[in-house]
């Protein structure tokens, strides 16, 4: 009888060992780390705030007549064409020496010797309403200080600045102009009894192109001209790197043509309405900003 039983529990333990033994839990799956999210945030916070990378540098012209202006003063033809190609895009302007001879001698050269290589737009005035866009400050210090007082004679007043025209700026009078040029955006024929007189007309379809200056810093970087003479690119890059710049200004065919074209001529002179509505002013402003705001100015040498 023992036996039997015996033979009963090592029966059932022997069953009891055959069974499928208890599953074990499923690991869980990682979790993602909790600073995943934020780091991503983090990421993407400080891309969109980092500060705008400036446009060049672009290689400088090294002729040597950028360090002294009296081997620039060749007489320019009838009419010639500069091309300028830009970081907002390319552009011809067409000058016509009868408007304003003294000024087209004084483009003709500043394009032949490669003045304008690197030189910053750097006053575009587009508020309250379309102004003009400045440039024309050479970008190293070491040739600006030569042309400051480069001064060139007044001269008459024959075209009007309208949309598209290309004016010298100055510091008061007629007699101040050097270097810097500025495009007028809209009609601003009232600077016409200013003295301001216009050189050259850009070429369509080119206002399409400098439409797209980078008007942004509006009259900022005008009220600093001092400084930008004394530091340069330098100066502009590091406060105002959206700014666009010339990278190469060009005699178009190297000596220009040798008459007038038909559009050139045909807009040599103001028209009557434009004429009428041009009234004197104590200085040349933006529309819209206090009189005490500078006009198309360039920094005084006097």
């Amino acid at each position: 009888m023992m036996r039997h039983a015996l033979t009963l529990v090592l029966f059932a333990g022997a069953l009891a060992a055959c069974e499928s033994p208890t599953p074990e839990p499923k690991a869980e799956a990682p979790k993602p780390a909790a600073t995943t999210a934020a780091t991503t945030t983090k990421t993407v916070t400080k891309t969109a705030t980092e500060a705008p990378k400036a446009k060049g540098p672009f290689p400088e012209s090294t002729n040597a007549a950028l360090q002294d202006p009296k081997k620039a003063e060749e007489t320019a033809p009838a009419t010639f064409k500069v091309k300028f190609e830009t970081t907002a895009g390319d552009f011809e302007i067409e000058c016509t020496r009868s408007w304003a001879p003294n000024g087209a001698d004084r483009i003709y050269n500043l394009a032949k010797i490669g003045f304008f290589d690197d030189v910053a737009f750097f006053r575009a005035v587009k508020t309250p309403r379309p102004f003009m866009v400045q440039f024309g400050i050479h970008g190293n210090p070491e040739v600006s200080k030569h042309w400051r007082s480069a001064n060139l004679k007044p001269d008459e007043v024959k075209g009007s600045n309208t949309r598209g025209m290309v004016t010298f700026a100055m510091a008061g009078s007629p007699d101040t102009r050097s270097t810097q040029l500025f495009i007028n955006f809209a009609d601003n024929s009232n600077l016409d009894k200013m003295g301001f007189a216009p050189v050259c007309k850009v070429v369509d379809p080119g206002m399409e192109v400098v439409d797209k200056i980078h008007s942004g810093y509006g009259e900022r970087p005008s009220g600093a001209q001092g400084t930008i003479q004394m530091q340069g690119n330098k100066f502009l890059r590091e406060k105002f790197p959206e700014l666009d710049y010339i990278k190469t200004a060009r005699l178009s065919d190297g000596k220009g043509s040798a008459a007038p074209s038909a559009s050139a001529a045909a807009s040599a002179a103001p028209s009557a309405s434009a004429a009428a509505s041009a009234a004197p002013s104590a200085a040349p402003a933006a529309p819209g900003v206090k009189a005490a705001s500078p006009g198309p100015a360039a920094t005084s040498t006097r």
